[in-house]
């Protein structure tokens, strides 16, 4: 018999210093960016009936990142642009499915401003958590303890 993980959510307040701050308000900009120019891409692709797919965004990512007006997106961690293209990937499988509607694009005024690093984009040690391409670690206020032996998968 096989031992089944539960994924379990816990949210923790975290007081970020002025530099994280603006780390963070650049990697919310980028990853709504990132994500409405893959689903303009994708749109006018549709329009033209051709299938894109999470590997033909994350390779014209890597185009964008070359380009001289969008090289700012090589400041932040390329963790969570990635990540913003597999939660398209997964909102396009979904309306395919006729379990959704066609994905919107994210507004800078009424969107949720978030981005989720996996497991290469964060290091937690001993209750301490450093998100990528941030110096000092996240002043995180701890309401309850994770469980014994839990480690985070990704941190959103």
């Amino acid at each position: 018999m096989t031992a089944t993980r539960v994924k379990r959510a816990f949210k923790y307040r975290f007081y970020p210093t002025d530099e994280q701050a603006a780390e963070l308000s650049r990697t919310f900009g980028c990853v709504r960016k990132v994500y409405n120019m893959a689903l303009a891409a994708r749109t006018e692709a549709w329009v033209r009936q051709e299938r894109v797919n999470y590997n033909a965004t994350s390779a014209m990512l890597t185009a964008w990142k070359k380009t001289e007006e969008l090289a700012f997106l090589n400041e932040v961690s390329s963790v969570p642009l990635q990540q913003c293209l597999r939660h398209l990937q997964t909102a396009f499988t979904h309306f395919f499915a006729k379990r959704a509607k066609y994905p919107r694009f994210k507004s800078k005024k009424k969107s949720r401003k978030s981005a989720e690093y996996t497991t290469s984009g964060f290091r937690f040690r001993d209750g301490v958590l450093t998100l990528a391409k941030m110096r000092e670690p996240l002043d995180i206020v701890w309401s309850r303890l994770l469980p014994e032996g839990a480690a985070p998968s990704t941190v959103t």
